[in-house]
């Protein structure tokens, strides 16, 4: 019956020298923001934003994604833990049995913190050099559901973030986690953001919509969170404590989110429409 399914047996780490690993997580996770910078980079000039703004744009994201996201898994999914090792939260160590410190790498990332730190960044990018802030978040959210695809791809490459048993035939064995075929809940996603990318660049292109009304930031969101809801529920629960839980931290934390993308969507077709009538 295993000839049905994936054999997903692949080694996270692409090497290692002297204890130091070279993860494709890691690999996939930067090489997501710097295909998104270069794809901004051609919005940056059609929207004739300033190059020195562009230029400084990676450094501002890839802060506020990386934070976000490590506080956000600290605190909103394994805050007990990391309460008792406050050290572990900003360093990429880890306490082994031995008592000793080992570098780990930075063993937990949520989505969810990632896109508030995201946020909070961009307002003070913003700030910095003189950009309407919706500008920014418009600009960003059409190259974002492109970053998150990489980054579910280093999930499946880490073999985390695993699905719920299946019998399907696309199922895959997950042999660092068990030998139960499961569904690929991490390439459902990946497959879904880079579709969103697809579409929400489309739109762009089309000049559908003007960059500034918070259109692209509505629409991304919307859609990004709209997937991570219903995908929540094929996925295995990510901590104990959401056993038993009819939504689990991830849907939780995404209805926010759903909420705010629709507001400005509705916001901005509005406006449309009364430029249209007047």
């Amino acid at each position: 019956m295993n000839l049905l399914y994936v054999n997903w047996d692949v080694s996270p780490e692409i090497f290692n020298i002297g204890g130091f690993p070279l993860k494709y997580y890691g690999m996939l996770f930067l090489a997501g923001l710097v295909l998104c910078y270069t794809i901004l980079k051609t919005i940056y000039k059609k929207e004739n934003l300033s190059q020195p703004a562009h230029e400084a744009l990676f450094s501002y994201a890839f802060i506020g994604i990386l934070v976000g996201a490590r506080l956000g898994h600290c605190l909103f999914y394994d805050f007990d833990y990391y309460s008792q090792h406050p050290i572990e939260i900003f360093l990429p160590i880890q306490q082994g049995a031995d008592g000793a410190y080992h570098f780990s790498g930075y063993a937990g990332l949520a989505s969810h913190g990632g896109g508030i730190g995201l946020i909070i960044m961009l307002l003070v990018y913003a700030r910095k050099f003189s950009i309407k802030f919706m500008t920014v978040l418009d600009v960003i959210a059409i190259a974002t559901p492109l970053a998150g695809a990489f980054i579910r791809l280093g999930n499946l490459m880490n073999s985390e973030i695993i699905g719920t048993p299946s019998d399907a035939p696309w199922a895959f064995i997950f042999r660092h986690v068990d030998n139960i075929p499961r569904h690929p809940a991490q390439l459902y996603e990946a497959i879904s953001y880079l579709t969103i990318f697809l579409v929400v660049y489309f739109i762009y292109t089309k000049n559908i919509f003007k960059v500034g009304k918070g259109f692209y930031f509505g629409i991304t969101t919307l859609l990004i969170f709209i997937v991570r809801f219903f995908v929540e529920f094929i996925k295995v629960d990510q901590v104990d404590f959401e056993r038993g839980m009819s939504l689990n931290m991830g849907q939780i934390l995404s209805i926010p989110f759903l909420f705010l993308g629709l507001f400005f969507i509705i916001k901005s077709i509005k406006e449309r429409r009364e430029i249209k009538v007047s």
